[in-house]
This record gives structure tokens, sequence and C-alpha cells, in this order.
């Protein structure tokens, strides 16, 4: 399911308040400062720390 571009334009980081990119492939919501994938379920950004996943240095956007 693809996520609404206006959506992306105003979502931030719940942490550190900074710019989210969308990642396509995995259906994620990526906070690169930190290191952060929110899930997107059903076309809603899963924006809680607790269910936020930890990325890897290899998996992080350049």
């Amino acid at each position: 399911m693809s996520l609404d571009h206006n959506l992306l334009e105003i979502v931030a980081c719940p942490i550190c308040k900074g710019k989210l990119y969308f990642d396509k492939n995995n259906n994620e919501l990526i906070c690169k400062f930190d290191r952060l994938a929110y899930a997107i379920d059903q076309g809603i950004p899963v924006l809680l720390e607790d269910k936020a996943r930890e990325l890897t240095c290899d998996e992080l956007p350049k």
C-alpha cells in the first residue's frame, strides 16, 4: 500500500522531530538520525518508539 505524499511532507520522527524518508521496498518510514524504521500498517504510520525497528549501518539510505 502506498503512502500519501501530503502525509509524507508533514510527518516527523516522534523522537528527534526530524524528517522521515519513505522506504517503498519495506513499506517503512526511516529516521536517518535515530537509525529507526517505523512500520506502515494499512496506510497508517506506526510512530511509536517501542514499535520501531533499529537499523543497521547497511540499511540506512544513502
